[in-house]
């Protein structure tokens, strides 16, 4: 087995556009549940949002689209993912915690089958999603799309330099934003309202509007996440936010640490880096003859050895949960929320 390899493969996916999409819905996902204690389960809705907002405008007439410009479609994605938090927040952010997770996780799916079923073909391409709609994007790369640039062991397509370049610096936007906005008196009011909201409101303060702010904000970070994932694929694929999607990055979230700044963004890197070096460790052994011709290993083994790493996911998720809730850099007391 080639180590050197899968080190390389590990890192360069756990820095890669697929980990900013995680690390991005995650930040979301951390104003939502880390610091206000909103149950949302739909993040993956809003990153499809953003993905085919973007994919929508901004590919040709001829491909089914608007054809307007990339940034136009990036500021149509956003501006979908927050009427999407106004419409599921407003009939249920009265409510307990529990009935937004219900109405977010549903909202998530119902969307992911909206986009792709037939009656939608004609606008969201269906199972087969809409393409070329990044050319204009790569246009303004400053790297050489084709050229491979070697950096040690590493290697990049300019294309994925461009991509993990806009990726990290909105990561580091996101994440100044949240580190000023927790640290100024909005962010107070949302720490208070994850403590309890009732004592909250007894001060006179509108826990609905604050919410509500927090879910659109949270909303936007994961359509960000969604949309660079589509431009980086240059694809909107539906299947690309299954439920699976939104639970990877809580995952990320929880490893690193809630109603921490950087906990999504070092959660997410080693989350995924993990997630990685297990799918690409079990496509190496799988396609080993030692594999293929163990007569004692079961054919269901055999069959589905690519459904592992997603076994170690839920499995990791419930050990984390259970055994450190707080995550690497969390507090045990924060993340014990009065969800009502």
């Amino acid at each position: 087995m080639n180590w050197s390899n899968l080190f390389v493969l590990t890192v360069s996916a756990a820095i890669g556009p697929e980990a900013v999409r995680y690390i991005l819905g995650a930040q979301g996902l951390n104003i939502h549940y880390g610091y206000t204690g909103l149950f949302n389960f739909g993040q993956a809705g809003f990153m499809a949002v953003g993905a085919y907002g973007v994919a929508i405008v901004s590919a040709s007439e001829q491909a089914g689209g608007l054809g307007y410009s990339v940034w136009l479609g990036v500021l149509a994605g956003l501006v979908a993912a927050v009427l999407l938090a106004l419409l599921m927040g407003v009939p249920t952010l009265r409510l307990r915690g529990d009935y937004l997770a219900i109405v977010t996780i549903a909202a998530s799916e119902i969307i992911r089958l909206v986009i792709r079923s037939e009656r939608f073909d004609w606008l969201t391409g269906g199972n087969s999603g809409i393409n070329g709609f990044a050319n204009s994007f790569f246009d303004a790369n400053p790297f050489d799309n084709s050229h491979r640039y070697e950096f040690g062991p590493f290697e990049y397509l300019g294309k994925d330099l461009w991509v993990m370049l806009i990726g990290w610096l909105v990561i580091a936007f996101f994440g100044l934003l949240t580190f000023l906005l927790m640290r100024s008196p909005w962010g107070r009011v949302l720490r208070s309202i994850r403590e309890n909201e009732d004592a909250v409101r007894s001060l006179g303060k509108n826990v609905q509007a604050y919410k509500m702010q927090a879910l659109v904000l949270g909303g936007v970070m994961g359509a960000v996440g969604g949309a660079i994932y589509a431009l980086y694929q240059n694809l909107a694929l539906p299947d690309d936010f299954v439920t699976r999607t939104t639970f990877i990055a809580y995952a990320a979230l929880i490893l690193g640490g809630a109603a921490r700044v950087g906990g999504p963004i070092i959660g997410g890197v080693i989350w995924y880096g993990i997630f990685a070096f297990m799918t690409n460790l079990v496509t190496e052994v799988s396609g080993t003859y030692w594999f293929k011709s163990a007569s004692w290993l079961p054919s269901i083994v055999k069959d589905n050895a690519g459904q592992f790493p997603f076994v170690f996911l839920g499995v990791a998720l419930m050990l984390l949960v259970v055994f450190r809730p707080q995550g690497i850099f969390g507090d045990r007391r924060e993340v014990e929320l009065d969800a009502r």
